[in-house]
Parts: structure tokens; C-alpha cells; sequence
């Protein structure tokens, strides 16, 4: 039986226990870089076509999701929304807070950009399979052809 206190204010009327600020930080910390479901579709697929993989090298720019250090290939599974991937409805950007959101995910595209060059310029191979793409395993052969390609 639940107890009814007179005194207790409506909870429509309660302040929020926590500001915007902390709410957004709160839930941006939440957001996984490692791990995340679309990598490990990814990582599952390519260990059961019979590749081996390194997982996040830090001495590499960008941090590639996985590495395949024979063939010198780096392959990052980015998600659609945080990396924007072009013409992926996922992608569609908040219309809160705009500029914020335009900063954030402007900066992720430019930053994968710096990181793909640093790596082609120290002579990797870079690809890219982004989270709407992992769902077809056409697309899922495809890139273990083209790391099978890829020669030691």
C-alpha cells in the first residue's frame, strides 16, 4: 500500500536534480568509444572468416578499432550519428542546440580526416565500415575480401 504525504509537492513541481550541463555530461560520459555493438559485429564476422586482429592500437593516430599490423591495415567501425556518415538517416543532427552540435560533430569529421592522413602518410591502408553497413553481410564480405587483398 502505497502512503500518501500531504507535504510532498507534485513531482512535475520537483527541480530537476540535475542542471542541462550536468545532464548532457552525464550521458555524453555514457557514450562507449570501445566495444560498442557495431565493433563487435564487426570483430565476430571477421574472426569467423578467419582474420586476426590487433584491438585499439594507441601508437597509431585515431586509434584504429582494429588493426591488421601484416597487411598494414587500420579499419575504424564508426558510427553513423558521431562521425556523420553522408546520406545515412542516422546522421541527422539535433535540432537543440545547434551550435553545440554543429561544433561537436564538424570537429569528429575534421578529426577523422587529420587521422586518416596521418595514417596513409605513414603507410596504412584506411578503412572505414560505418554502423548502418554492418547489418548487411554483402558489405561484411566485401571487407574481408579487400583486407584479404591487402598483401604482407
Amino acid at each position: 500500500m502505497v502512503k500518501y504525504n500531504a507535504n510532498r509537492k507534485p513531482r512535475r513541481f520537483e527541480e530537476p536534480d540535475e542542471s542541462p550541463i550536468e545532464l548532457r555530461s552525464r550521458t555524453m560520459r555514457a557514450v562507449k568509444s570501445k566495444n560498442t555493438r557495431p565493433e563487435m559485429t564487426v570483430r565476430r564476422f571477421l574472426h569467423a572468416a578467419g582474420l586476426r586482429y590487433r584491438l585499439h592500437d594507441r601508437r597509431l593516430p585515431g586509434v584504429p578499432d582494429l588493426v591488421f599490423p601484416s597487411r598494414r591495415v587500420a579499419l575504424f567501425v564508426h558510427g553513423c550519428f558521431w562521425h556523420q556518415h553522408s546520406g545515412c538517416l542516422a546522421a541527422d543532427r539535433p535540432r537543440s542546440s545547434v551550435d553545440y552540435w554543429t561544433r561537436k560533430l564538424d570537429g569528429n569529421v575534421a578529426r577523422d580526416r587529420r587521422h586518416r592522413a596521418d595514417l596513409e602518410a605513414a603507410g596504412w591502408n584506411v578503412l572505414v565500415i560505418w554502423e548502418c553497413e554492418i547489418n548487411d553481410n554483402a558489405t561484411l564480405e566485401r571487407l574481408v575480401k579487400t583486407i584479404k587483398s591487402v598483401r604482407p
